[in-house]
């Protein structure tokens, strides 16, 4: 689905920072009026411009506490949050040595903090232990009644942050009786940038501890705990379940069976091209990125050593491990993983269902970015059947 962009990848992304309108983290004219100020494939023109109109709302959202404005100070911060968090989207030079990389995503960060006490349902920071520090997390209640309740653990993916999760899964949840623990793992926003903590395949070392949380909360019903992970997440949460069996069911939103197989496809049209891997990357925005990104996030020096990382990031030979119902989620157009949803779904040997979100029902891109609605419909009305209210 084309959006605002000839690039594929500026397109899905545009799509992905607007898709959040849904939830009060964008406004269609202020994505319309900052996208048309960048020019195709510009990466630097990207940052700049997103940065400016995080700022401009930012301020609106500052201006507004101080006058004691609490829903306008919210409205605005939280998509300020989202417009910081695409700012830095692309900045993958050197992010770990970047100070404007680190200056948008503490500024998505306070952002959402600080609009996280003016929520209309309370919203609770948390840190997970973890291996010797913790991994930072939010608690989203559908109520203070302190009463227990469904409660649905969240983490995205290869880019995603932690401050995402509200708009991409926690809204929808609470408005159905889901509470959500949403968290950051190994690889991902603060830990992997403040912490040097880089992806691992072994994701049931992350799960685990965050159930063991879940479990001393008395918001959490214990027995109704649902895993959900977002974009490369559906690999982490598939691996998690084979071996994390308090989990009562979980979605794989979308279904990832073989992690290596994009980057091999990058290595190999590098390896099948003149001039290698510098050339695809110069013309192409997307396999930049996904080189650069993977380079830092899996804590390698070069592609070839974070390709051959990859191969140890595959559900075969475990997949029949999950034990709880899972659903499989699937996109038309997903451009990282096609076909990959359909072997995980094979191989499931637990109660299961797979669907499929078309083109022609404006849901066919990768995680269904700008079909929010049609999404949580779907996915949480299949949790309600399977994790009864």
């Amino acid at each position: 689905m084309k959006f605002l962009f000839e690039d594929e990848s500026f397109s899905f992304e545009a799509l992905r920072a607007a898709g959040y309108t849904a939830y009060a983290g964008a406004d269609l004219g202020e994505v319309l009026v900052t996208c048309r100020q960048i020019p195709e494939g510009d990466e630097q023109a990207w940052s700049t411009q997103w940065a400016a109109t995080a700022a401009r709302i930012e301020g609106i959202g500052r201006d507004a506490l101080a006058a004691g404005h609490k829903v306008s100070a919210r409205e605005a911060l939280l998509r300020a949050s989202n417009y910081y968090r695409a700012a830095d989207f692309y900045r993958r030079d050197d992010p770990a040595h970047d100070p404007e990389s680190a200056r948008l995503a503490k500024a998505a960060q306070q952002a959402f903090a600080d609009a996280a006490p003016l929520l209309d349902t309370p919203a609770r920071a948390l840190s997970i232990p973890y291996e010797g520090t913790t991994l930072p997390a939010y608690l989203f209640l559908v109520d203070d009644s302190g009463a227990p309740r469904p409660t649905v653990i969240f983490h995205g993916g290869f880019d995603s942050i932690l401050e995402e999760s509200y708009f991409a899964i926690a809204v929808g949840a609470l408005r159905r009786g889901y509470n959500v623990l949403a968290f950051d793992g190994p690889g991902q926003g603060a830990p992997l940038r403040q912490q040097g903590l880089y992806f691992r395949p072994d994701w049931e070392a992350v799960v685990t501890p965050a159930v063991d949380l879940a479990l001393t909360l008395s918001e959490v019903d214990n027995d109704r705990i649902a895993l959900i992970g977002m974009s490369m997440g559906g690999y982490l949460a598939g691996r998690a379940a084979a071996f994390e069996h308090r989990i009562a069911a979980c979605v794989l939103y979308d279904g990832v069976y073989d992690l290596h197989e994009p980057f091999a496809a990058v290595a190999a049209q590098a390896a099948s091209t003149p001039g290698g891997l510098d050339a695809v990357i110069a013309r192409n925005t997307g396999a930049s990125w996904v080189v650069r990104n993977g380079k830092w996030t899996f804590g390698m020096s070069t592609f070839d050593e974070v390709v051959e990382a990859t191969k140890a990031y595959t559900m075969a030979g475990i997949t029949d491990r999950i034990t709880c119902p899972t659903l499989v989620l699937d996109a038309e157009n997903d451009q990282f993983f096609a076909g990959q949803p359909q072997r995980v779904f094979d191989e499931l040997t637990c109660e299961k269902e797979l669907i499929l979100f078309r083109e022609d029902e404006g849901a066919g891109e990768h995680c269904q970015e700008g079909a929010l609605f049609l999404f949580h419909q779907r996915t949480f009305d299949w949790l309600d059947t399977v994790i009864a209210h």
